[in-house]
């Protein structure tokens, strides 16, 4: 998509084999990015969340076990290389997902011949994923349609959560995609964006994302969203996921159940646009089965800005010494979301649906 009137992706192969991503911890303040040219790097970038997107988060496994077997393309050095990138994050199932083809894929040739499989497999993952993106873009335009044709006279106001936009995968994004796709179609839409805290990727990066894009939107604080609700101002949520467990149960940014649980007390349709790389078919609790990531208090202690000096700094915002607690996901159980919009249409919450559709 668009920064500036240029057209980007979020990660991108370099001709001597290096990888570049556009740096998201410094955005909307400044654009940089990061050649990653070790394993070691490739981990380091998806712990500090310069990646971050469950899409992106496999990707950018997937090249870091490129470089891993740049450097060595033994056995163990693989499997050694393979664990490192998937204790970075535990929650987001792509990660995993990338991680396997590619070891998978490598370990079944010689290894003479595995660097080149390797780096094969990780573009095929990321060319895969900006066409299923763009594929949920045109299932959930159908819903969004549906809306505007039932009032043409007023905008489609939808309520995204965190960034699930483009910046969160190759290209497109999953919750923006139909936005995108209703833009193109004309259609007049306004987007309601929870600032997310505690790292405020909606505030920073689906605003960014949004601005650079013209589309119309709103900032708004996380707890603003069932006042809205109440008063009529939301006609849909969309939102993406980290993990989808095979019976429908959507774990996504911190935040996201307290959304469903408005949408429902306000018959407001919630959807959930994912890949189906994100369903994980070996857990069918996703309350019980999926493991949340915790992070650093420090992200809750502190908020970053820019200052009058176009400084960007890092301000205390609680009482030295105090306790924080920092869970980055929560998870949304199945009966609370309307519809799952994927690459295969949209699909109700429940393990047969899902079944029928991917098997």
């Amino acid at each position: 998509m668009l920064v500036d009137n240029k057209h980007f992706r979020t990660i991108w192969e370099k001709n001597n084999g290096d990888i570049e991503i556009i740096d998201q911890t410094v955005l909307p303040h400044k654009f940089e990015t990061i050649v990653i040219n070790s394993s070691d790097e490739a981990a380091n970038v998806i712990s500090n969340m310069n990646v971050r997107g469950a899409p992106l988060i496999g990707a950018t496994g997937a090249y870091g076990m490129c470089l891993g077997i740049r450097e060595s393309s033994n056995d163990e050095y693989i499997k050694k290389t393979y664990n490192k990138l998937l204790n970075t994050r535990p929650t987001a199932v792509n990660l995993r997902w990338g991680l396997d083809l590619i070891s998978k894929k490598a370990l079944s040739v010689s290894p003479s011949n595995r660097l080149e499989i390797a780096y094969k497999v990780a573009r095929e993952i990321c060319e895969n994923d900006i066409k299923i993106c763009e594929k949920i873009g045109e299932n959930g335009l159908k819903i969004i349609k549906e809306i505007h044709n039932k009032n043409p006279e007023k905008p489609v106001n939808i309520l995204t959560h965190c960034n699930a936009g483009w910046l969160a995968t190759i290209d497109w994004g999953t919750a923006t995609a139909p936005i995108y796709k209703a833009q193109k179609e004309n259609i007049p839409i306004h987007i309601w964006v929870d600032e997310t805290r505690p790292r405020n990727q909606g505030a920073n990066l689906t605003s960014y994302e949004l601005k650079n894009q013209n589309v119309d939107h709103t900032v708004i604080v996380d707890n603003a969203g069932g006042h809205l609700m109440q008063n009529n101002l939301v006609d849909i949520c969309i939102v993406g996921t980290d993990r989808t467990s095979s019976a429908g149960d959507v774990t996504n940014k911190i935040g996201t159940y307290l959304k469903a649980l408005a949408a429902n007390d306000n018959n407001i349709p919630f959807y959930v646009a994912l890949p189906s790389t994100t369903i994980d078919w070996t857990i069918k609790d996703g309350l019980k089965e999926t493991p949340i990531e915790e992070r650093n208090p420090d992200e809750v202690n502190f908020i970053q800005g820019l200052d009058s000096s176009n400084n960007i700094q890092n301000i205390r915002l609680t009482p030295k010494g105090v306790k924080s607690s920092n869970f980055s996901f929560d998870t949304t159980p199945g009966r609370l979301v309307t519809g799952l919009i994927t690459e295969r249409g949209t699909i109700k919450p429940n393990y047969e649906s899902l079944k029928k559709a991917f098997e």
